[in-house]
């Protein structure tokens, strides 16, 4: 497993990472979920992502389970939550310092554990200012309930805002964005991002490498009984998967199938070598409901050098979706 710096901190993670979503607590159980974190703590991933609301919070309590059953030293991991949804509650959502508070020591009860390596506000809140949501994050780190806090599906201008106001306060600024990053939905890492990691130094956690398995072939047909896209609460997938197969995705992921087999491996494994290919890239955070699927996305590190320059052209050559880059004018 090869390990990259979490943006300009000092934190080394795992390249390829495991996640909770979907998956914990609504597709798989605990011993299926063990199965599943070993495979990937047995090939060097040292990062495991969660967040309150997965399965309403059955998927922290399951990781925490997980995490005492296998014994591994709570210094080899690095552990995150997400805090936005947590409840019904008029106080149980959104970014305000109660529920931030309150989340997090809820979040660290289920997971079994005195802190969090990473702690992301899982999505903005435009009812919160984003200044008492820069408060109450150093706050929780101040406490030791944290060691460094990020955004998850922030926009590049809400970042900075909430970079500079840290900045300016002298409090802890965030470190990291969770953007969605797959060869359909790239905007945000190749064009959006692009100042910020080159001003700030910000990291990433990307999720949905495959494209909530779109970018596994299963759906090229007809939607499995079992996969996420058929469970009960996930109609925005289905949705999300109607579009894409509207926008003809479907042809171009049987295209990427073909290149992915004359270079010996497989479409997941492809796309996610891909991924691994941007320097911007953190971690790239993968999901599976059985340790082989584990297994093959583990693998994706080995296909990393037979993307050669001129099998990343033939990949945009089939996407035909490279975002267009912001103009430097000195070239005029």
């Amino acid at each position: 497993m090869n390990y990259r710096y979490l943006g300009r901190s000092g934190l080394k993670i795992s390249e390829l990472s495991f996640g909770a979503w979907v998956t914990f607590g609504t597709q798989i159980g605990e011993d299926v979920a063990y199965a599943c974190m070993k495979e990937a703590y047995d090939a060097g991933v040292n990062f495991f992502d969660n967040a309150e609301v997965y399965a309403n919070g059955e998927a922290e309590k399951i990781m925490g389970v997980v995490i005492k059953k296998a014994g591994w030293r709570r210094t080899d991991l690095i552990l995150s939550t997400k805090i936005f949804w947590g409840g019904e509650g008029p106080n149980d959502r959104g970014l305000s310092r109660k529920h931030i508070f309150e989340g997090t020591n809820a979040a660290l009860k289920r997971l079994q554990t005195d802190y969090v390596d990473l702690i992301f506000c899982h999505r903005p809140d435009f009812h919160t200012p984003v200044e008492e949501t820069v408060w109450a994050m150093n706050l929780v780190i101040q406490q030791g309930k944290a060691l460094y806090w990020g955004t998850s599906e922030w926009s590049a201008e809400r970042i900075r805002h909430a970079y500079e106001f840290a900045i300016k306060e002298h409090l802890i600024p965030p470190l990291m964005e969770q953007p969605q990053y797959n060869m359909f939905e790239r905007e945000k890492m190749e064009r959006e991002f692009l100042p910020l990691f080159k001003e700030i130094g910000l990291g990433t956690t990307t999720w949905s490498p495959l494209a909530s398995g779109i970018l596994t072939g299963k759906y090229n047909d007809v939607i499995p009984e079992g996969s996420r896209l058929s469970l009960k609460g996930y109609d925005f997938l289905r949705k999300r998967f109607e579009e894409a197969k509207a926008k003809g995705v479907i042809e171009k992921v049987k295209k990427l199938s073909v290149l992915a087999s004359d270079l010996g491996i497989s479409l997941p494994e492809l796309a996610i070598a891909w991924l691994l290919k941007n320097p911007n890239v953190s971690t790239v955070i993968t999901g599976a409901s059985k340790p082989e699927q584990v297994k093959q996305n583990m693998n994706s590190e080995k296909a990393v050098p037979k993307l050669t320059e001129e099998v990343m052209e033939k990949i945009e050559e089939i996407l035909e979706n490279k975002p267009e880059q912001i103009p430097d004018f000195r070239e005029f």
